[in-house]
């Protein structure tokens, strides 16, 4: 019986050992990632890029070498370490996020983006699969370059912190740019569109590239202590960094919502990326108003920046297709705002537009009060009213008229841009014929550029504000009355387009 029990134990089945971390974490990995980084490193690019990088770094380490015997101890370590930057900095800002745009736009124009749809990943997935991929290349041209940046250390003017910093700036400008690039191989349906956007991305990626170059130079020269002892500069670059953040979640979150299907609730992400945007630089600006208790002039900046932010992000949100949404009445939940549709949208953006300006009068009387503040205040009040008026008339005036293809859009921003173009040129014009000051205050009433500076600024002569509380109450009420109209157009346009 011993002998029966001690062979039944032999031949019990063993566990199964468990599978190791790195296992683990490979089944959890977007297989996309993978399939990317392995056709990206194949690729003819990617190691005629790292091969020049490389052969450009040790020529010039050769050189550096040679100087450093000359010259003795004289500092050269600025000057290299740019030179280092120049080379990874071409690859990071130009090749990485264009590499990245053709990858998506090549699956667009192959028609294989349908066989990536039927994998079951979905476009946010997709999308990060690809963004990640190609930020796993820029970390291996970022190791192949790191020595040399090291060794620029050595060669004395510059120190350690200084390359973490431009490091850790570049880094985020990296990410941000991947980002767009990818954001916009999704803008385009036809082959004219693309063939324009390739040509915008090639000029703003130059654009891109040189600015990064001169701010590594001008953050090498100053140094990381003669920076950071300067507040106006950590404001500036935490300014930088969030709203790289925050602006690279909203390009990513609409990039997938343009590749998602139409009977889907795509416009549910960029809404609420918009949303919290907004909503986390509002608590933000008020802890720091709390904080450093700065003066009533400090709250113009803070509102016409946040007003264009809103204007030119919320005119893509409020024109969106009619007809995607459901019923008007069918769901009057407030977070029904999130969905589809160019009505929801529009009373979306207007929803954020009323909570900036509520945020910007708060921190104008939690300010110190200085001189001039009835001016500043006439100017804080009457932002939002610009802001609202040149958001509403594009949309009247393209969804008014029966045509279709006047109410696409395409066709909404671009005459969005147009009508604040010709607010801003003609009033000056008029006040100059008719033989008055160009910056009349009359003529650039609804100027959205003289007329804010006009109720800013204060007439010394009478001891008064230049701009009255009857030319503040007559902009309010065109803009209401436009944004009114704006609402009926956009909901007799829905009404139309779901009876059809």
């Amino acid at each position: 019986m011993s002998a029966t029990v001690t062979e039944t134990a032999g031949t019990a089945p063993r566990e199964e050992a468990r599978p190791g971390l790195l296992e683990r974490l490979g089944d959890r990995l977007n297989p996309l990632v993978v399939k990317e980084v392995r056709q990206g490193i194949r690729s003819r690019v990617f190691w005629v890029s790292f091969g020049l990088m490389l052969l450009a770094c040790f020529v010039l380490s050769m050189v550096a070498y040679a100087t450093s015997r000359d010259s003795g101890l004289k500092p050269q370590g600025h000057g290299f370490f740019f030179a280092y930057f120049v080379c990874l900095g071409v690859v990071h800002f130009f090749i990485i996020p264009y590499s990245a745009y053709r990858s998506l736009a090549r699956e667009r124009e192959d028609e294989t983006w349908v066989l990536l749809l039927l994998t079951g990943l979905g476009p946010r997935r997709i999308l990060r699969g690809k963004v990640f991929s190609f930020l796993v290349q820029a970390g291996l041209y970022a190791s192949a370059v790191g020595p040399f940046l090291l060794f620029s250390y050595y060669l004395n003017g510059i120190d350690l912190p200084t390359i973490l910093m431009v490091l850790g700036l570049g880094a985020s400008w990296l990410v941000f740019l991947t980002v767009a690039a990818v954001g916009a191989a999704t803008l385009a349906d036809t082959r004219m569109g693309r063939a324009l956007v390739h040509l915008v991305l090639l000029g703003l990626l130059g654009l891109s590239l040189v600015y990064a170059l001169v701010a590594a130079y001008v953050l090498g020269e100053q140094g990381y202590r003669a920076l950071t002892s300067d507040d106006d500069f950590i404001t500036f670059v935490g300014f930088c960094l969030w709203l790289m953040l925050t602006y690279g979640w909203l390009l990513f979150e609409t990039a997938a919502a343009r590749l998602s299907l139409s009977t889907e609730n795509y416009s549910r992400g960029p809404r609420l990326a918009f949303a919290l945007q907004m909503l986390l630089t509002g608590l933000i600006l008020v802890g720091m108003w709390t904080v450093n208790d700065p003066s009533t002039k400090d709250v113009m900046p803070v509102s016409i920046l946040g007003f264009l932010c809103l204007v030119f992000t919320g005119i893509f949100v409020a024109s969106d297709v009619d007809g995607q949404a459901r019923a008007l009445r069918a769901d009057t939940r407030p977070w029904s705002l999130l969905r589809p549709g160019a009505v929801r949208g529009f009373r979306f953006v207007v929803l954020l537009l009323l909570f900036w300006a509520g945020l910007c009068i708060a921190l104008f009387f939690l300010s110190n009060t200085r001189h001039n503040s009835d001016a500043l205040r006439l100017a804080v009040f009457v932002a939002p009213a610009y802001a609202l008026l040149y958001l509403s008339l594009p949309l009247l005036v393209g969804r008014l008229p029966r045509s279709d293809r006047l109410a696409s859009p395409a066709l909404v921003r671009v005459l969005f841009f147009v009508l604040v173009g010709l607010a801003g040129a003609l009033p000056p014009l008029l006040a100059v014929l008719f033989g008055q000051k160009a910056d009349e205050p009359l003529f650039n009433l609804l100027n959205p550029f003289i007329g804010l500076d006009n109720f800013s600024d204060y007439d010394y002569s009478t001891d008064e504000p230049k701009m009255t509380l009857g030319m503040l109450a007559c902009v309010w009420l065109v803009a209401v009355l436009t944004a009114f109209a704006a609402d009926r157009a956009l909901v007799e346009r829905e009404r139309r387009a779901h009876a059809s």
